[in-house]
C-alpha cells in the first residue's frame, strides 16, 4: 500500500531533511528538527505524491490516505494526551502547506482546527481562560471560512471593526470574553447568510475540508504566479503538514515570532527578528499588530519603547538563540525560523533557508567561508547568480536633496522612483506602458504577488521587517518600505494621506528601502559600487572559472560599465547601433537610397570618421582587451525613413522628389526580413559597406594602439554565414582593405576574422566553415529563431500559452533550448574543432548571461560567454559554478 503519511514527534521522525521532494521543505525540516531533539509540536506530513494524486483524480483523495491520516492523528493524541473532537483536553491542529521550494504566503493555512461550540468550552476550562479560548475560536472561524468556505475575510474584519467601535476599544487584544461571544455569534450568522449553511461543527469535516483547501491552493492564482516567477514546476506539488497547535495567545507569558539567524538585509551575523506577546503567528506575518524587536540591541537601534524578548523572556530567548545557532550550523545555511512560546515553553514551528537580499547573501557566503562553515567552492555555489542583479542598479545619490514625506521600516534595500498605484492591476498596466510604478498598500497579501512583480518598489502602511511585503520584496530584489505608520491609504478614492497632505494615483514618489524613507518626486540616483564581500566572492569565482566573460557593448558608456563589472573584453559590438544617432542616420539613409555605387561611396566616406571615432573610443576603453566587432547585420529597410516628415527631410538632403524617394523606399520591402537581404548577404551585394567598416576598424586600431601603448588586435565577425564561400568572399574583401591600410600607414597590425554561427546550416557545416574562420561565436538569438522557425518579436504572443500548457518549460529566447539549439551548438563545436583544434568558440547572444545556458556552454568547452554589461557579474559567478560542477 502506498505510504502517504509520515509522522514526527516525541524525538522520533519517519522522515529527514533529505526527503524534501516527498515531504516538501517544511515537512522534511520538521522531521529533521524532531530527530535532533528540538522542541517541535508533534504532527504528520501528507506527501507531495498525494497532491499529484489529488489533481489526477478530479480533486479527490484515496481512502488509504484518509485511513493513514486518522491513524497518525491518534498517535499525536497519545503523545500529547489530548483527544481530537471530544473530551476535556481537546487536540487542536494547524494545517499548513509545504512545497519542496519555499513559497511564503502563496498557499493556504488553517489554524486552531478542531474547535467548535463544544470543544471551545473544554479549551476554556482546560486553559483557565475563556477569553483565550474564544479568541482562538473566532480566529479559526474566520480563517476556515476564508480558506475553505470561500467567504471574503473582509466581511469578518468589518464585524470585528464594528465591535471594537461599539465597545470603544483599539486593539483585538482589548476585547473581553463577552465581547468575543458577540463577535462569534455574528460570525455564525454571517456564514449562514453567505454560504446558506451553518459553520461545520464536525471536526472530521473540518479536517478534510482544510486538507482539500491546502491541496487546492497549489493551483490558486498567486501560487501559479509565484511558480512562474521562480521557475518552480507545477509537477512538484505540495505536501500538507498537520501539527499540534501551540498557542502564543495564552496571555503575557506567551508569544509568537519570526527570526533569521543572520540579518536578511545586510548579512550581519546577528540574530534578527520580531515577536508579539499574546498573539498567533499570522499577527506577525500579516502586520495586524506592530511587532516588537527580538533583541535588546535591535530595540535600542529602532528607538522603540516596547520591551524586547531578550529582556521580557531572558531564559526563553537564550534557549532560542542556542537553537538558532545549532540549526544554522547543522544546515550550513542562514535559517528563517517561526516559533511560539506557550506559558513560557518554547516551540519551533518551522525552519527553512532564509530569503535574503543579494547583498546579505554575499556577506553570509564570505563570512561562513571565513568562519570555516563553508569551503570557498561551497561559498561560490551558495549564491544564485541571477540574484546579483539586485546589486547592479541605482541607489539614491548621497548628494540628493531628500524631501522626506514619511518614514517607515527599511524592509528591502535599494531605491526606486515611480507613479503611485494602489492595486496590482494598475501596476501591471503601467509596466505594459513601460512606466514605473510604486505599489502602495495598507499591507500586502499574497494576492498582490503580480503587482509586486510589476512594480519597481513597494510601500506599506503596516507590517514589520518580516511581514509579507518585506519577505517577498527581498526575494524579488525590489526595494520596500513597510510600516510607514504616518500614512493612511484610501483605496476607494485612490489616495494616500500623510500629515494632512494628499497623494493621488499617478503622483511620483521615490522610496529608499535602505533607510525607510519615502520622498516626494524624482530623486537623483547613483550607480552601484561593487566592493567588500562582492569583490571577495568575485575574486574567488574568477580564480575558479575556466571560461572568460566578455560583454555586448557598442557605446563608451556600456564598455566602461562592463569593465567596471569585470568584463574581459567585448564579445559583440553591434555596429548597426552606431548609425542611429541623429547626425548619422541621415547620411546612412542617403547611402542606402543612393541609386548607384558612387552615391553610396560618397555617403560612406562621410560615415567613415564617425565609425573610426567610435572604434577608437572602444579600443581605448578596453585597453588591449579583445574587441569583437560584428559587421553590419540588419536589413537596410530598418534605417529608412517611415514618417512623412522624415521622408521629406531625406528628399531635401538628396535633392530628389518625395515620390522618387518613396518608390526607392518601397523597393527595399521584403516578405521576411529576418531571413532576407542582411548580414553577409549585404556585404556580398554591396562590398563598399564592409570596406568602409574594415577601414574604420583598422585605422582605429592603429590610432588606439599608439595612444594606449597596448597592442590592439580587432576581431571582425561576419554575420549570417551559411556557406563557406560567403565567408571566404567577405574575408578576402577585408584582407584587401587591411593590406591597403598597412601600406598607407607603413604599419603592420594583427587582426582576426571569424563568423557567427546563427543558422542551422552553418552549425552542421562547421568543419568546412572553420577552414576560413579564426573563431566562431554562437548568435543564439537568431539560431533560436531559425531553428524553431519563429520570430522572437512575435513569439511573446503565444509562448506564454506553451509554458502554461507545459508544452515547453521555459521561453527558448530566455534560456537555451538544449535539445534543439543546444544540439546544433554541440555539433558545430565538435565539427569546428575537428577541423581546427585551437578554434576559439564563444556565445554572444543574450543567453550568454543566463545561468542555465552558461552551464551548458561550460559542458561544451566554449572559451567565453558574452552578455550585456549588467549581466557580467552574473556570468562570472555562473561560469565559476559551472566549472565546479563539471570538475566534480
Amino acid at each position: 500500500m502506498e505510504k502517504w503519511v509520515y509522522t514526527f514527534g516525541d524525538g522520533c521522525a519517519e522522515g529527514d531533511a533529505s526527503m524534501a521532494d516527498l515531504l516538501g521543505g517544511k515537512g522534511a525540516n520538521l522531521a529533521e528538527m524532531c530527530s535532533l531533539g528540538l522542541p517541535v509540536p508533534p504532527g504528520l506530513t501528507i506527501t507531495t505524491q498525494a497532491s499529484n494524486w489529488y489533481y489526477a483524480n478530479k480533486m479527490s483523495l484515496p481512502q488509504s490516505l484518509k485511513t493513514q491520516v486518522m491513524q497518525a492523528i491518534e498517535t499525536i493524541a497519545q503523545i500529547t494526551g489530548r483527544e481530537f473532537g471530544t473530551g476535556d483536553n481537546p487536540l487542536l491542529l494547524a494545517i499548513r502547506s509545504g512545497s519542496r521550494a519555499s513559497m511564503p504566503g502563496m498557499m493556504d493555512t488553517v489554524l486552531n482546527l478542531g474547535l467548535n461550540d463544544q470543544t471551545v468550552l473544554a479549551l476554556a476550562k482546560q486553559a483557565g481562560s475563556e477569553r483565550f479560548a474564544l479568541d482562538s475560536y473566532r480566529r479559526f472561524i474566520q480563517m476556515y471560512s476564508d480558506v475553505v468556505l470561500g467567504i471574503d475575510t473582509a466581511f469578518f474584519e468589518e464585524v470585528l471593526d464594528d465591535a471594537k467601535a461599539r465597545f470603544e476599544l483599539d486593539q483585538d487584544t482589548d476585547l473581553t470574553a463577552d465581547n468575543w461571544r458577540i463577535v462569534i455569534e455574528r460570525y455564525h450568522e454571517l456564514i449562514t447568510e453567505e454560504s446558506g449553511s451553518p459553520f461545520p461543527q464536525d471536526v472530521n469535516e473540518q479536517l478534510w475540508g482544510a486538507i482539500g483547501a491546502v491541496f487546492s491552493s497549489w493551483m490558486n492564482r498567486r501560487a501559479i504566479a509565484y511558480r512562474s516567477l521562480h521557475n518552480i514546476p507545477e509537477s512538484w506539488g505540495t505536501a500538507v503538514n498537520i501539527q499540534t497547535m501551540v498557542f502564543g495567545n495564552r496571555g503575557n507569558t506567551s508569544a509568537t515570532g519570526v527570526a533569521f539567524t543572520r540579518n536578511p538585509s545586510t548579512g550581519e551575523n546577528r540574530l534578527f527578528g520580531e515577536y508579539l506577546v499574546n498573539a498567533q503567528g499570522e499577527d506577525v506575518v500579516a502586520g495586524i499588530r506592530t511587532p516588537q524587536n527580538l533583541t535588546e540591541e535591535a530595540r535600542i537601534a529602532a528607538a522603540s519603547d516596547k520591551v524586547s524578548m531578550e529582556k521580557l523572556m531572558p531564559d526563553v530567548f537564550a534557549e532560542f538563540g542556542n537553537i538558532a545557532r545549532r540549526l544554522e550550523s547543522h544546515f550550513k545555511e542562514m535559517q528563517d525560523l517561526e516559533f511560539t512560546v506557550e506559558h513560557g515553553k518554547l516551540w519551533i514551528l518551522q525552519t527553512r533557508t532564509g530569503k535574503r537580499t543579494a547583498k546579505a547573501a554575499l556577506r553570509i557566503a564570505v563570512d561562513m567561508a571565513n568562519e570555516g562553515m563553508l569551503s570557498r567552492q561551497q561559498a561560490i555555489c551558495y549564491i544564485e547568480p541571477s540574484s546579483l542583479d539586485q546589486l547592479l542598479h541605482a541607489t539614491i545619490a548621497p548628494s540628493a536633496k531628500r524631501n522626506v514625506i514619511v518614514t517607515g521600516l527599511p524592509a528591502s534595500p535599494g531605491a526606486a522612483t515611480g507613479r503611485i498605484v494602489f492595486s496590482s492591476t494598475e501596476a501591471e498596466q503601467l509596466r505594459n506602458e513601460h512606466k514605473a510604478a510604486i505599489l502602495v498598500r495598507t499591507e500586502t497579501s499574497p494576492e498582490d504577488i503580480l503587482g509586486m512583480h510589476a512594480a519597481e518598489g513597494i510601500l506599506t502602511a503596516r507590517g514589520g521587517m518580516t511581514s509579507h511585503a518585506a519577505v517577498v520584496a527581498r526575494g524579488m530584489g525590489k526595494p520596500c518600505v513597510s510600516g510607514a505608520g504616518g500614512m493612511r491609504v484610501d483605496y476607494q478614492t485612490g489616495e494616500m494621506r500623510i500629515l494632512g497632505k494628499v497623494y493621488k494615483t499617478g503622483d511620483i514618489i521615490t522610496i529608499d528601502g535602505s533607510s525607510g524613507q519615502v520622498l516626494a518626486g524624482t530623486v537623483p540616483m547613483q550607480q552601484p559600487v561593487l566592493t567588500g564581500a562582492f569583490a571577495t566572492l568575485m575574486e574567488w569565482a574568477d580564480k575558479t572559472r575556466r571560461m572568460e566573460v566578455r560583454t555586448n557593448a557598442e557605446t563608451p558608456h556600456e564598455a566602461k560599465t562592463a569593465r567596471s563589472f569585470g568584463a574581459q573584453g567585448i564579445g559583440l559590438c553591434r555596429t548597426e547601433h552606431m548609425f542611429f544617432d541623429a547626425k548619422r542616420i541621415a547620411i546612412m539613409r542617403e547611402m542606402i537610397l543612393a541609386s548607384n555605387e558612387e552615391g553610396r561611396k560618397t555617403a560612406l566616406d562621410q560615415l567613415l570618421p564617425f565609425q573610426r571615432e567610435d572604434f577608437v573610443e572602444l579600443f581605448e576603453i578596453m585597453s588591449g582587451q579583445p574587441v569583437t566587432i560584428r559587421l553590419l547585420d540588419p536589413p537596410l529597410h530598418e534605417f529608412l525613413p517611415k514618417l512623412p516628415e522624415e521622408i521629406a527631410e531625406v528628399a531635401r538632403a538628396m535633392n530628389v522628389s518625395e515620390d522618387v524617394l518613396r518608390q526607392r523606399n518601397e523597393s527595399f520591402y521584403e516578405f521576411n526580413p529576418m531571413l532576407g537581404h542582411r548580414g553577409c548577404r549585404l556585404a556580398i551585394s554591396h562590398p563598399e559597406i564592409i570596406e568602409m567598416q574594415a577601414r574604420a576598424i583598422f585605422e582605429a586600431a592603429i590610432i588606439a594602439g599608439e595612444k594606449t601603448g597596448s597592442l590592439v588586435v580587432p576581431e571582425i565577425m561576419v554575420p549570417l554565414v551559411s556557406l563557406t564561400r560567403e565567408l571566404e568572399y567577405v574575408k578576402k574583401t577585408i584582407d584587401t582593405v587591411a593590406t591597403a591600410i598597412s601600406s598607407e600607414a607603413g604599419v603592420q597590425f594583427e587582426y582576426k576574422i571569424g563568423t557567427m554561427i546563427e543558422l542551422p546550416r552553418a552549425a552542421v557545416m562547421a568543419d568546412k566553415i572553420a577552414g576560413s574562420a579564426e573563431f566562431f561565436s554562437f548568435g543564439t538569438n537568431d539560431l533560436t529563431q531559425s531553428t524553431f522557425g519563429m520570430s522572437r518579436d512575435d513569439a511573446a504572443s503565444y509562448l506564454p500559452d506553451y509554458e502554461r500548457k507545459n508544452i515547453i518549460e521555459s521561453d527558448p529566447f530566455v534560456s537555451l533550448d538544449l535539445d534543439g539549439v543546444g544540439e546544433l551548438m554541440r555539433i558545430a563545436t565538435q565539427k569546428g574543432r575537428s577541423a581546427k583544434p585551437d578554434l576559439k568558440i564563444a556565445i554572444c547572444g543574450e543567453h550568454g548571461g543566463d545561468t542555465a545556458s552558461i552551464f551548458f556552454c561550460e559542458s561544451l568547452g566554449l572559451d567565453y560567454v558574452s552578455c550585456s554589461p549588467f549581466r557580467v557579474p552574473i556570468a562570472r559567478l555562473a561560469a565559476a559554478q559551472a566549472a565546479i560542477r563539471y570538475k566534480s
